[in-house]
Order: structure tokens, then sequence, then C-alpha cells
């Protein structure tokens, strides 16, 4: 067993659920509550080894390598916060992977205010010795979220989006008519933060990095259309940022919509932005299946497009 007691020196034999991490990262991980700058000092003084090797902070570890840890000083001990644990609708797992139905709501993980995410609540079961988001969705978006339950999948899986080696598609409600049947939308994104430090995007033909996005029509209801976003290319709040870019905001859109239609449509029953996703399909990169998952519309989406006619 890897435990560790900080007063005295530890050999940490790394696993496979360690792999291929620095070691900076690894032991900012393992040694909770040491200050980072301590931790940095002691790799470069050379008191921590890598098989008995000084080694750097960005030198990578592989399953069965020994780390030598010097005692360390431990910071105050923060007030742990209290998460709930949580279950969520399966849609698939297998040993690599879980992949879950998430709501609207929820964030993935903590963060700028958010005690807790999906990650924490499920990290709670004793089920899972390792879990990590393979990708994001935004806390108001719902659907397909995939966690990888082994370092290597997650390694696999997100190598594969990075090369567009899979398919993720969602549904949204614009404000408007479009008129034509299919819209490509290439319109490079830059990220910026506002003023109160919150995390926002906007399109720039000179600093963004390149995204695209194809649009298919599915519903034309009266200044409304529902549309599949079909991501070519994963960038910070792209469908939401891409719509809005070509004058069809989603509904219920806090940041980049329309507001004053917002109010009327959370007058009449739309309490969220409408925004899912719904599909997606890879070749599974370590047993070879060909995954298909799919995730209908939430019943209060699905109960809110059957007002509009």
């Amino acid at each position: 067993m890897n435990e560790i007691n900080k007063n005295q020196i530890n050999f940490y034999t790394v696993t496979e659920n360690d792999e291929n991490q620095r070691i900076d990262n690894l032991l900012i991980k393992i040694l909770k509550g040491v200050p980072k700058s301590h931790l940095y000092r002691i790799i470069r003084n050379g008191e921590v080894r890598l098989n008995k090797s000084r080694c750097s902070v960005s030198d990578k570890v592989q399953p069965g390598d020994i780390i030598r840890i010097p005692p360390v000083r431990v910071a105050e001990t923060p007030v742990k916060k209290y998460i709930p644990q949580a279950s969520f609708p399966v849609l698939f797992e297998d040993e690599y992977y879980l992949i879950i139905d998430k709501p609207s709501g929820v964030a993935c993980h903590g963060g700028s205010g958010i005690s807790f995410g999906v990650i924490e609540q499920l990290r709670q079961s004793a089920s899972y010795k390792f879990l990590e988001l393979a990708h994001r969705l935004d806390k108001e978006t719902s659907g397909i979220l995939i966690l990888a339950k082994k370092r290597t999948a997650l390694v696999k899986l997100q190598e594969l989006m990075k090369n567009n080696l899979t398919t993720k598609e969602y549904y949204a409600l614009c404000i408007g008519v479009i008129p034509d049947d299919r819209r490509n939308v290439k319109a490079p994104i830059l990220k910026y933060l506002t003023k109160d430090g919150e995390r926002r995007v906007k399109i720039d033909h000179e600093q963004g990095q390149f995204a695209h996005t194809i649009f298919t029509i599915q519903q034309r209801k009266a200044n409304f259309t529902l549309v599949n976003a079909d991501l070519q290319t994963g960038k910070t709040h792209q469908i939401r940022i891409h719509l809005q870019s070509i004058g069809y905001p989603i509904a219920g859109d806090d940041k980049y919509g329309n507001f004053e239609i917002n109010n009327e449509l959370q007058k009449n029953g739309l309490k969220r932005m409408f925004l899912h996703a719904h599909h997606i399909f890879f070749t599974h990169p370590i047993t070879g299946q060909k995954l298909e998952i799919t995730c209908p519309l939430p019943l209060s989406l699905k109960g809110f497009l059957g007002t509009l006619d």
C-alpha cells in the first residue's frame, strides 16, 4: 500500500493510475496540504529521487517507478467540505469508462464558487479507485458526459478527441427562424475573463483559435429553430458563441443570449438553457468496440418544445 507519513521518508510505488503524470503533479496529488512551493523546492534540491536518481519537476513517471519522498512540511489542514454522494443515470459502463446523463444545473467539477460537482460527488462512492472527467459540459447543459476509470483510458480517449475522431452532437433551441437547412459556422474563438473573473469567449479573427460547428435544422417553430449541432472542434462555449455570432442565440442562455426574450421564456416555463448533449460515437480506444450512445431530450425540454406548437 502507498500510505504516506509526512513526518518520515517514504518510498512511493507508481501505480497504473499514475502513469505518464509529471512528478510535480503526482506529488501535489499525494501530498495534500503541502505548499506547492515546498514541493518544487525539494524536487530541485534533489531530496526527491526517482528510481534512486535526481529528477526534474517535468519528469514523467511509469508504473513500478519508485519515488523517494523526504519528510515534508504540512500546511494547516483546511476544513473539509461536505460533499454528498450522488448517482446519475448510467448510459454505459465498463472497466474503463463511465458514461452518464448529467442533469442541467449541476457542474462537472467544483471551483469558481462551486463547492463540488459531478466528479466530486461520484468520487464519494467506494466503487471507483480512479475517476476523472474525459471532457466537460457547461453547468446548464444536460446530457452525455464521459468519465474515465483508468488513467490509460483517459489519455487514449482525450487523444481521440484531440484528433477529432469522436462524433459529439447537441440539440439547441435557437431564438429566430434559420432559413437554410444546414449551416457551417467556422469562426475563431478567444477566451477571456470578465472584470468579475468569469470565464467568457468571443469571436476574434485575429487572436482566436479555429472552431467549426455544423448546424442542421431539426424543427422550425414560431420564432424558434431546433438545431442539431455537430462539433468539429471542442472549444469552450463553442455552440453558444457560434449561434450568437450568426444571430440565433440559444433560448435561455444567460451569457450570450437575448436577455429580454429569456425573461419571457422563463415565465412561459423554460427555466434553463436549451442545450443538450444527445449523441456521441467513437471507437473504444482499448477494446476496439464501436460505441454509439444516445440520450433523448429531458422531459422538461420536450414539454417546453411542445408548448411552442
